[in-house]
């Protein structure tokens, strides 16, 4: 297939009979603002392309949907501010609706085919190709900015072919993602049942169960103790004043886990000298924004010696106990939703006073052993078979990725008989 060069860097070369031009003269910038919300339904840009918000969901809402801009069935819908953050720039708008006028509706014109410039700016969002022209803090554009960016054109019906041709294949593996996604959700809410029923009713089927008193836990062994957490762990407070440690630890997706004290992301702060440091077998317990619950993971075991945020509450073992199993058991009260509400202020937070007060469940240290033991198996056993399922997903992501740039960019023709 005979190419010819072009200026755009993600596309150097294009096929010979293609052409290039910038965006002013293939779409341009619409704003129909709706100055009274009659009801409609309310369209947001996600990860997932224009969808109805549900409005009931909880999140961040304005008081009022008056002044939001009216979304029109086949018309682009882009994120041009937040660039550089912003999941999803781009969107195919496929139903009537509003949305925030923070949002820029692109009507195509005649030579262009909305559904090939979906994709095409799909293509650049993946990578964020267009960073390097965005203005200010906010790496943002204005439509005028957008319109001087030259953009790959294909003929009018090869548009549509790639397009559609995209559309099937694309959506066959979207839902191959999907069924792999449903499948490492069943994992998980088998991993928080195990985990629940070991820490609340012990691993002897046969034994003889008494009532807790605690709402939600029901019946416990009866051999087992109640008592506030208090008196099995206190709280380090070992502030790194001094700067020598630097293992930097991260609470994230409830695991410790270990950071580059050196990246240069920017979410760092200058010093490190007010960060606790950490020991192995303390636990971790983010205690903020507690009202924000859909997703509870706010527990994690330490395994080394380290730093991290004096934001989160530490807890060290101050008495013969297994925090392996301590660990478990508040992670089966996180996400129980046990702390949901718990705390107080803006940002409902807790400290360790208040935390400290929770009714923990007490089987003996050996029966702590055994079920840490029994635990450890199973969840490794399951986060395994979840890992194997998220490397399915990123390897199909990644060839959704590459099947888009190939056909966009002309590296391979849409096939005759498709």
């Amino acid at each position: 297939m005979a190419t010819k060069r072009t200026p755009i860097p993600w596309a150097e070369a294009i096929p010979a009979h293609w052409n290039y031009m910038p965006n002013k003269y293939l779409m341009y910038k619409i704003k129909d603002i709706c100055p009274v919300y009659n009801g409609e339904d309310i369209l947001s840009l996600s990860i997932n392309g224009v969808i109805v918000r549900d409005l009931d969901a909880g999140g961040k809402m304005p008081t009022s949907f008056d002044g939001y801009q009216r979304l029109y069935p086949g018309n682009l819908l882009m994120c041009l501010f937040d660039y550089d953050v912003t999941p999803r720039c781009i969107g195919i708008i496929k139903q009537t609706g509003l949305s925030s006028p923070a949002y820029s509706q692109f009507v195509m014109k005649n030579i262009a085919y909305a559904g090939y410039y979906y994709y095409y700016y799909l293509m650049l969002d993946y990578t964020k190709e267009l960073l390097p022209f965005a203005k200010n803090m906010r790496h943002s554009f204005t439509e005028e900015e957008l319109g001087k960016i030259n953009a790959i054109v294909p003929p009018y019906n090869e548009q549509i072919r790639i397009a559609d041709f995209l559309d099937s294949k694309c959506s066959a593996i979207d839902s191959a993602i999907a069924a792999a996604e449903q499948e490492i959700e069943a994992y998980q809410e088998y991993k928080k049942a195990v985990i629940t029923k070991a820490v609340t009713k012990g691993l002897d089927l046969n034994v003889e169960m008494k009532d807790s008193g605690i709402e939600y836990v029901g019946l416990i062994p009866t051999s087992w103790d109640i008592a506030p957490l208090f008196q099995y762990y206190g709280e380090r407070k070992d502030r790194n004043s001094l700067g020598y440690e630097q293992n930097l630890l991260s609470l994230s997706y409830g695991n410790v886990i270990r950071k580059d004290i050196n990246t240069n992301d920017g979410l760092l702060p200058a010093s490190f000298n007010t960060y606790n440091i950490v020991q192995s077998d303390d636990i971790i317990i983010r205690p903020t924004d507690l009202q924000n619950d859909k997703r509870s993971l706010r527990t994690g075991l330490v395994t080394e010696c380290g730093i991290m945020t004096s934001a989160y509450i530490d807890l060290m073992p101050i008495t013969d106990a297994d925090s392996r199993y301590f660990h478990y058991l508040l992670h089966a009260y996180d996400v129980m939703k046990v702390f949901y509400n718990m705390g107080s202020g803006v940002r409902q937070g807790l400290n360790y006073s208040e935390f400290s007060r929770l009714k923990v469940l007490v089987p003996s240290l050996s029966e702590q052993r055994n079920i840490a033991d029994y635990l450890d198996d199973k969840c490794s056993a399951v986060d395994h078979n979840i890992n194997i399922k998220q490397q399915t997903i990123d390897t199909l992501k990644e060839y959704k990725k590459s099947l888009i740039y190939t056909y966009v960019t002309g590296k391979k023709e849409v096939p005759a008989d498709v």
